[in-house]
């Protein structure tokens, strides 16, 4: 959880108040705070959210939800505009959503944790403990009022329910994958149908699955029957959702998942086969939510280059899965990524492609529609020189 030491101060009914701050998106703590209610307009919300003022709410909880509706609406009255190059439109894509976000942020509901667990004390509001033990760990480790933004709170419950209900994966038979809070779900099945399509290179020994996160790649694996799997994360939410994953779906037997930045320790392998599915875009993510999409100076890519051809077993494979929007939107080249890869020791064996099958790619209204279009996502069979 993160939250600002002081917390969040306010005046009430004549009265200095107090709470905690919570923010799992690494949100400061607003300086000024109103209060707010039924009886406050669309337009004076957004009016005051534009001029930095958070909007504690202390009405129907139902009512804050239209009110954040409402804003939203105003927000997207002004879409981003297009740049004169892809890159340009990118960056100005990237700062509406930012503003877009920060001025959302701004509506706020109490959350108060206590012996009964989580829950938000207003009229007709949903029961939140599950989702935000989730989210925050136990309401015991932190109790005492606090105060989240209404939209974080939304996506804290929705993401419970992902969990909850779990995502049907084609490549798994239809058997689900159930995300944890703040780990990407695996919506985009392009790349895991990829995995679960290439024929797997024929030298015995384990597969790493690099940055596993749900653990879908990994499960995907031993389907297929690869018989020993080290899946590899640094994110404890992660390592847990991917050890719940295999649980569920019966392959913890051949998936061992181990914390580790890239790589197992060296006493594992060589490796017949090593996967990796690093963030896409090389960009500095906005909040930690954001680090599946973004990956600052592509560091996990080039750190996962650099260390493959050791970590090989001869006739090995590194498969790496990449989308090709950042050579699209000008924030990397094919030519630099061809250079990492020869530099690493490494050569292409082969290519398999899909396109992707989201919406935004087809959507003509999307800021980034002409990049999207030509989006291509890639799974790179990579071998030792």
């Amino acid at each position: 959880m993160n939250e600002t030491a002081g917390g969040v101060q306010w005046v009430e009914d004549g009265a200095e108040r107090e709470a905690r701050w919570r923010s799992e998106s690494g949100a400061k703590a607003p300086r000024r705070v109103a209060v707010a209610d039924d009886r406050t307009t669309a337009d004076a919300a957004y009016k005051q959210a534009c001029e930095g003022t958070a909007l504690l709410w202390r009405g129907d909880f139902h009512g804050a939800r239209q009110l954040l509706a409402a804003m939203a609406r105003r927000v997207d009255r002004k879409p981003p505009k297009p740049g004169a190059t892809p890159l340009e439109s990118f960056h100005l894509y990237r700062q509406a959503r930012s503003r877009r976000s920060r001025v959302l942020g701004m509506l706020l509901v109490p959350l108060d944790a206590g012996p009964e667990g989580y829950a938000v004390p207003l009229r007709r509001a949903p029961g939140v403990d599950g989702a935000c033990a989730e989210a925050y760990g136990p309401a015991a480790e932190a109790p005492g009022a606090s105060l989240v933004s209404l939209r974080e709170l939304q996506g804290v419950i929705g993401a419970h329910e992902w969990h909850r209900k779990g995502v049907p994966v084609p490549a798994l038979d239809g058997d689900r994958i159930h995300p944890s809070y703040g780990v990407f779900s695996p919506v985009r099945g392009e790349y895991v149908d990829l995995v679960a399509r290439t024929p797997l290179p024929s030298p015995g020994g384990p597969a790493f699955d690099i940055g596993t996160g749900t653990g879908v790649l990994s499960a995907v694996l031993a389907r297929r029957g690869v018989g020993r799997i080290v899946a590899t994360d640094q994110d404890p939410r992660a390592l847990a959702c991917a050890a719940e994953n295999v649980r569920r779906l019966e392959v913890a037997d051949a998936v061992e998942v181990v914390r580790a930045d890239l790589f197992p320790p060296l006493g594992e392998g060589p490796a017949a086969l090593v996967v990796c599915n690093p963030p896409w875009l090389p960009a500095k993510p906005a909040s930690p939510l954001e680090h599946a999409v973004y990956d600052p100076g592509s560091r996990m890519l080039r750190g996962f280059l650099a260390g493959l051809a050791p970590r090989l077993a001869p006739g090995g494979e590194g498969w790496l899965i990449l989308s090709d929007l950042a050579e699209h939107l000008g924030l990397r080249g094919r030519e630099e990524l061809l250079g990492w890869i020869a530099d690493a020791g490494l050569r292409v064996a082969g290519r398999e492609d899909v396109r992707p099958r989201h919406g935004r790619a087809s959507d003509a209204d999307d800021p980034l529609h002409a990049a999207r279009s030509r989006e291509v996502t890639s799974l790179w069979r990579l071998t030792a020189r």
